[in-house]
């Protein structure tokens, strides 16, 4: 079988690594493209202490967890170190004792069946400082320590090299369908046709654009977020968790120094790739409000990215009840590199007709076309 996989992201990459490995002849198809998701966000593995009640996204997302692991391990056997993952535990930090006493009670109950989360510590503000030097005094803190942190342009690279390792192919540019009677059959790049016995979407917040002309009104919309770099010299890092404050911000601890904190979450925004004064601002004040000790550090630069978001908080995965031979892996939203390397996987099962071990039906594409957008 032969699969042409348009968009290279963390999805894409995983999808087009999974298939050439079972030996399928795959053809990965991207263009050069600011704003891509994979390549600006910071990647949190820890699904437990978010406060969402949807079982399918708690399912994918615990599933999520799970693999990477194994991903890991068989991407090291092909000769990829540099992947970009590392278990070091994550601080959800509050000044309000209730909430982190709720989110206690939440995490262990979730423990019962998922063992995964590890150890879970509540510490006083010195003690949570410990684990993270610049954190606010007056912050207490609820550990996990089986949290995890990726970053997913480092992945995502070794996920293509190991396609490619295992006789993937990579095309550079801009594709476009190919179809008959409603069935994809291809597509061209730069005025030539590759033809395909399937072809997977996974271009993120730009797949709306490849199903238009075939008019089909996919709602998946880009919410702009800007995030910030910071570089703490002379810290050994390495081992710092992740801090998950009571919003949607986040700071998340790299080898070397390298801090990510972010993010704004601007829908609406269409594709304008822009940093904004109040955004930038946003990202700052509230990474500041945090952890004062970063206010010292060297801002290096303030990366752009443009999450796909669904109509819901699913992804979209599966085939086009109106199209046959295309499979769409899209709209992971904030989820993304928690969930990439997944979904892609489940895309290559799908596209290789395998069982799949979750019910993937409130995941249908279908939901998703011609639905109000996400706002």
């Amino acid at each position: 079988m032969k699969v042409i996989i348009i968009g290279t992201g963390i999805v894409g990459a995983s999808a087009a690594y999974h298939l050439a490995k079972n030996n399928l002849d795959v053809i990965m198809i991207d263009k050069k493209q600011e704003g891509k998701a994979t390549s600006a966000g910071a990647g949190i593995v820890c699904p437990w202490m978010k406060e969402i009640e949807n079982e399918t996204w708690y399912s994918l997302a615990k599933n999520s967890f799970l693999f990477y692991p194994d991903l890991i391990s068989a991407l090291q056997k092909e000769g990829e170190n540099e992947v970009g993952y590392k278990k070091v535990g994550a601080l959800c930090v509050s000044r309000d004792p209730v909430k982190l006493d709720e989110m206690e009670e939440r995490v262990k109950n979730k423990r019962v069946d998922a063992p995964e989360i590890g150890d879970i510590l509540r510490l006083n503000g010195e003690q949570a400082r410990e684990f993270f030097p610049p954190l606010n005094k007056n912050l207490e803190a609820l550990y996990v320590s089986g949290g995890a942190r990726v970053d997913g342009a480092l992945l995502r690279d070794a996920l293509k090299r190991a396609a490619q390792r295992n006789g993937a192919e990579f095309v550079e540019g801009e594709a476009e369908l190919v179809h008959e009677n409603r069935k994809v059959i291809g597509v061209t790049v730069d005025n030539k046709t590759i033809f395909a016995d399937r072809v997977l979407i996974t271009t993120g917040a730009w797949a709306p654009k490849l199903l238009e002309p075939l008019g089909i009104h996919l709602n998946v919309s880009p919410q702009r977020g800007q995030i910030a770099h910071i570089k703490l010299a002379g810290q050994d890092t390495s081992d710092w968790p992740i801090i998950i404050p009571q919003s949607t911000h986040y700071i998340v601890p790299f080898d070397a120094g390298k801090i990510v904190a972010g993010a704004t979450r601007e829908t609406g925004s269409g594709f304008d790739y822009r940093l904004t004064a109040g955004g930038v601002n946003e990202v700052l004040t509230e990474a500041l409000e945090v952890a004062p000790g970063l206010e010292d550090g060297t801002l290096e630069e303030v990366r752009i990215g443009f999450r796909p978001m669904a109509p819901d908080i699913l992804p979209i995965l599966g085939t086009v009840d109106t199209l046959e031979g295309v499979l769409l892996a899209t709209g992971l939203g904030p989820s993304g590199l928690t969930m990439g390397p997944y979904v892609g996987r489940l895309a290559a099962s799908l596209i290789q007709d395998e069982e799949i071990e979750l019910d993937l039906t409130p995941c249908r594409p279908g939901r998703a076309i011609g639905m109000k957008k996400y706002v």
